[in-house]
C-alpha cells in the first residue's frame, strides 16, 4: 500500500468528522499494508477532551500486542499534537505518515528526536480542508489546540 493509499483512509475520515459538525482530521492504522483501524476527531461530537483522530483511531481497534504496534504507521491528516504524539511514542509506533503541517505543526520534532520516522505529504486536500476551517471555526479551532482565543 503506498502512502497516498494510506492517506486516504485518513482523509475520509476527517470528511466524516467534517459532515458531522466536527474537526475534519482523521487518522488510520496502518500494519505491514493493511488497515487496521480509522478514527476522526470527534472531541464535538462525543463531548469528549481527548478524542482527537489519532486517538480516536486506536480507541476504535483496542487492545493490540505491542509487536503490531511496533510494526505499524500512524496516518494522520494534521501534524499531531502533544497528546497525540505521546500515544504515538507511548506505543512505540516507529512511522508516522502526514497529510500536512502547513496549518499546524505538532510534535514532529519531538518524534524524530524519538527516532521516529516522519514522513510529510504536503497534500492539497488536506490543507485546503483545514484551512477552511480554521478560516470558519476559529474558536472551535483554538479550543481544540488548547488555545485561548
Amino acid at each position: 500500500m503506498t502512502d497516498e493509499e494510506m492517506l486516504a483512509h485518513a482523509i475520509a475520515e476527517a470528511r466524516q468528522g467534517l459532515s458531522e459538525g466536527g474537526i475534519p482530521i482523521g487518522a488510520a492504522l496502518v500494519h505491514q499494508g493493511k488497515v487496521l483501524g480509522t478514527g476522526h476527531n470527534r472531541r464535538v461530537q462525543l463531548n469528549s477532551a481527548i478524542r482527537h483522530g489519532e486517538t480516536d483511531c486506536l480507541e476504535n481497534i483496542g487492545r493490540l500486542p505491542a509487536k503490531m504496534y511496533a510494526e505499524s504507521t500512524m496516518v494522520t491528516t494534521l501534524s499531531p499534537c502533544d497528546m497525540c504524539t505521546g500515544a504515538i511514542l507511548m506505543y512505540g509506533i516507529p512511522r508516522v505518515l502526514i497529510g500536512e503541517n502547513k496549518n499546524f505543526y505538532g510534535g514532529e520534532d519531538l518524534l524524530r528526536s524519538r527516532g521516529v520516522e516522519v514522513v510529510v505529504l504536503d497534500n492539497a486536500e488536506c490543507i485546503d480542508m483545514m484551512e477552511t476551517f480554521i478560516a470558519e471555526q476559529p474558536s472551535l479551532w483554538n479550543e481544540d489546540i488548547g488555545e485561548q482565543d
